[in-house]
């Protein structure tokens, strides 16, 4: 792994607090991701599942975490399952986890070779009367492809059909979206990173480059950096490629006068941060870019003000819709016919901001969060408005990570990263 270790009284701590919201005399099982063929003998990079991640530190295909805090022995009631290294794996492979050093990286002291698996589960089966299965019920989830996780649950439903069910999701969505300090550093990690990259792009772009180029920019500074890569696609969007809100090409060039919508950001230790910016291609912005970035960047600025303890989601962006109206009022783009005309269930100002303003994060970019719940302290929201005018050729996305605080404004994890327009001008052209 490119990232530095992490203590492993994370982990410890995670799943202290995931075994206390356990059933009585129920056990939990936790897969690893399969590493997915692309064809021939080729294969996609191997990404670790989030939650065994979570639970565990374990960032190794092939592992299977069992949690049992009521087994009758105290080392059946946490345990690893892991492939079994040897030289050959070693010389074809590199290192994987040895029994010592997952124990160093998880705080399990109980460590056991994947081979051994059915043999150990069978035992404590005998023991247990529920068992905790890990689906994934997130609301953007649309799963086509058979996992690992799955396949684990098809296999255990024939061979145990008499075991009560339960769900580790609805516990995971919770705890989850809370995040530990550990967590919260390793994110700033994450928005440090993508702060490097930003910068390097502002002393670069100039017209002609291509999108693609840019992206090339970011790759360089994201890995040298300790990261393994962007958290998610990158969106490069030079002029009206921004007002696809998933333009993924990035193969265009980048001519003067345009606006370039960035949507990209660094992973780090598999923490995402999630960053927009929307910077001129020759290094000024006009008189009606400028007017548009800056509404763009008071709704952005009102709207994290709004990300306080028992804030509710569906809530918040009916209030964020009420300052973009305003904004789009003052730009011209809306009159107060459209207002007055407008459908209730698809109001005015999403014909030209069409998307929602926030989203947790951490995990994964977009991360476990139960929407229907109170926010909460140490939660980590998005902030991402935008506005969006193809007749005019240009969109804009502004977009910072907010941790939510106990009392007060949420603390901006990208804080340092430039955003006004003045400070991106002078970057710019230095």
């Amino acid at each position: 792994m490119k990232y530095h270790p992490i203590d492993s009284k994370l982990f410890i701590k995670n799943r202290e607090k995931f075994c206390s919201q356990m059933k009585p005399n129920s056990l939990a099982v936790f897969n690893s991701n399969d590493i997915y063929p692309i064809s021939a003998d080729s294969t996609m990079p191997f990404a670790q599942h989030r939650d065994i991640f979570y639970l565990s530190g374990v960032d190794q295909e092939e592992s299977i975490l069992l949690l049992f805090p009521d087994a009758p022995y105290e080392e059946q009631r946490e345990m690893l399952f892991l492939k079994e290294t040897n030289d050959h794996i070693a010389v074809w492979e590199g290192e994987k986890l040895t029994k010592d050093r997952a124990f160093e990286v998880s705080g399990i002291k109980k460590v056991y070779w994947l081979h051994e698996f059915e043999k150990v589960l069978f035992e404590l089966m005998t023991y247990a009367e529920t068992i905790y299965i890990n689906t994934n019920e997130h609301y953007r989830a649309t799963v086509e492809t058979e996992t690992r996780e799955a396949r684990f649950v098809k296999w255990w439903k024939e061979k145990y059909p008499a075991h009560a069910v339960a769900k580790s999701n609805p516990i995971l969505q919770r705890l989850r979206s809370v995040k530990e300090q550990q967590e919260i550093d390793l994110m700033q990690k994450a928005c440090d990173i993508t702060e490097k990259g930003f910068r390097r792009l502002l002393s670069f772009v100039k017209p002609g480059v291509y999108e693609y180029e840019i992206e090339a920019e970011l790759i360089h500074e994201f890995i040298r950096n300790r990261s393994k890569g962007f958290a998610y696609t990158p969106i490069i969007a030079s002029g009206n490629n921004a007002n696809v809100l998933h333009y993924i090409e990035n193969n265009q060039q980048c001519k003067s006068g345009d606006l370039i919508l960035l949507d990209v950001a660094a992973e780090y230790a598999n923490y995402s941060s999630d960053l927009s910016r929307t910077i001129p291609v020759s290094g000024r912005y006009t008189k009606r870019q400028a007017d548009v970035y800056n509404a763009v960047l008071r709704v952005k600025n009102e709207a994290s003000k709004m990300l306080i303890p028992g804030t509710l989601w569906k809530e918040y962006h009916l209030e964020v819709g009420k300052l973009m109206t305003s904004e789009l009022l003052s730009l011209g783009l809306l009159d107060k016919a459209d207002i007055q005309n407008e459908d209730k269930d698809w109001p005015a100002y999403k014909k030209y901001f069409m998307h929602g303003t926030s989203h947790h994060i951490g995990l994964d970019t977009h991360d476990y969060g139960l929407l229907r719940e109170p926010m909460q302290a140490n939660m980590v929201f998005t902030v991402e408005p935008g506005i969006y005018i193809p007749e005019e050729g240009f969109g804009i996305r502004i977009e910072d990570n907010l941790v939510i605080q106990p009392q007060g404004e949420p603390f901006n994890l990208m804080r340092n990263i430039p955003i006004e327009i003045d400070e991106i001008e002078t970057l710019m052209n230095s």
